[in-house]
Order: structure tokens, then sequence, then C-alpha cells
């Protein structure tokens, strides 16, 4: 791909993949004019790096995928292994269903990540990306769908949004929208977080995200807003969650005191 690319080629389809690893790295800086669609099953390191592509995996992929992402667009349609987008920078990540443990940790700068499904403990561990609303350095986010689809296709609620504790454990920057329309998801999953008001500002932001999503996987934005049959404002389905900065230090206060 690297050779093909040096000679020229921009678009790409991958198939018959069974684990392959390491697809769409080492194109280089400035990728924009890069699409890539992978099919069967990719195995790790997809995307990493990426610094502009627009990648699709048709199917499920595997860890570590889009490690230090930077920019461009990186859409998996089906489920994600360990740590993905581990330590991104920037760049929009979309996944159809349900991430592993540790998506998002250690990212920092203003990538920007949508999960249907949930994901398991400690997302978005030490996030460091910044605060979403600054208008001058908007930093990065995480947005929990918390749906699954039936045998039929019909969009459905999962038990919870988010099963799992540790959410933003050691965050220090970013925010994580949950839709929660029945507010299941509990402080005690929480770790290095707190609920806040959703502002007009967020839903600004994440319904820029949702309606990519939908054009990506055929969500629509109508329905995640629909509860229980009627269709609800933004701040009745979605939760915000920023870090708790005080927290993360007190943590590292007490170590150094510890070893004085």
């Amino acid at each position: 791909m690297v050779a093909l690319h040096r000679g020229g080629w921009r678009h790409f389809h991958i198939i018959n993949c069974r684990g392959h690893r390491f697809i769409g790295n080492g194109l280089g800086q400035d990728t924009g004019d890069v699409s890539i669609d992978v099919y069967q099953s990719a195995g790790d390191y997809l995307a990493s790096g990426n610094d502009g592509m627009t990648i699709h995996m048709h199917g499920n992929g595997q860890d570590q995928i889009g490690q230090i992402h930077k920019r461009g667009t990186t859409v998996v349609h089906g489920d994600v292994g360990q740590c993905y987008g581990y330590g991104a920078k920037g760049g929009r990540l979309f996944i159809l269903g349900n991430a592993a443990g540790r998506p998002m940790i250690n990212s920092v700068g203003g990538p920007k990540l949508v999960v249907n499904g949930t994901a398991l403990d400690y997302l978005a561990e030490s996030f460091m990306a910044g605060d979403p609303l600054d208008k001058e350095n908007p930093g990065g986010f995480v947005i929990i769908n918390g749906i699954e689809f039936s045998a039929k296709g019909e969009i459905t609620e999962l038990e919870t949004p988010y099963p799992g504790g540790n959410l933003f454990s050691l965050s220090s920057g970013g925010a994580i929208y949950v839709r929660d329309p029945y507010r299941r998801l509990s402080s005690s999953q929480l770790n290095g977080g707190e609920f806040v008001d959703l502002a007009e500002e967020d839903w600004v932001l994440v319904e820029d995200m949702l309606v990519e999503n939908q054009h990506h996987f055929g969500i629509p934005l109508a329905r995640l807003l629909t509860v229980d049959g009627e269709l609800r404002a933004p701040a009745e389905v979605y939760r915000k969650i920023i870090p708790l900065k005080n927290k993360a230090l007190s943590v590292e206060t007490a170590w150094a005191g510890k070893h004085e």
C-alpha cells in the first residue's frame, strides 16, 4: 500500500483480510485525499497515525485501532478491541457496535468519538483533551449512545449505556456525552468525573457528530432523541460528564506526600 501510494494511488479496497495488521500505516502526512475500505477482519493498529485519510472497516476490528489518530475519519462498521484510539490527538472516529476496555486512553488535543453501543471499563482513562467548548482551541469528547439492534434491525436501548466502572479515571480534560434518558448511569461508576448540565453549546457539538453518524450507519438522529415513542429535548436524553481535575491532582499530591 505504501508503494502504491507513492506511485499515485489514492483509493484502496482491501479484501479478504484475516487479521492483517498495520493497514493504513506508513502513508505519511497530509493524506486527506486517501480513502481506504477494508473488508472481513483487520488486525491490530488499523488507521494508527491517521493524518487525514477516510478509513472504513466493514466488520469488526481488533486492538489498538486509531492509535495516535491525528486527523481524518475512521469508521468501524462493527465492534473494536482493546485501547481503541490510544493516544489519539484529533480526527473523527465512529463505532457502530461496542468497544472493549480502555478506549481513548491517554488521548489529547481534539479527537471526537461516537460509540453507538457501549464500552467496557476505563473509558477515556487519563483523557487530556482540553475543553470541547473552548472557542479558540476546542478539545475532544466521546459520545456513548448505548444502543443495539434487534434481529429485525430495530434500534433498542441497552440495559445500561455503560456497564463498567472507572469512567474518566484520572482524566484532566475533554467530556463524555452519554445517551441516558432513564438516568441509569450512576456516580459510583465515575472515577474522576462528575455530571453537569447539558448546555446548548454542548448540543451543537454532539448534534454535528450524530448527523455524520447517521450518514455512516443510517441511525436517525430523531430516533436517538425519541424515548418511549416521544421526541424529547436533548438535555432530557443526553448527560454530560466532565473531569474532576482537583481529584486527579489530589492523587498526585497524595503520592508525592507519601514519598517525601
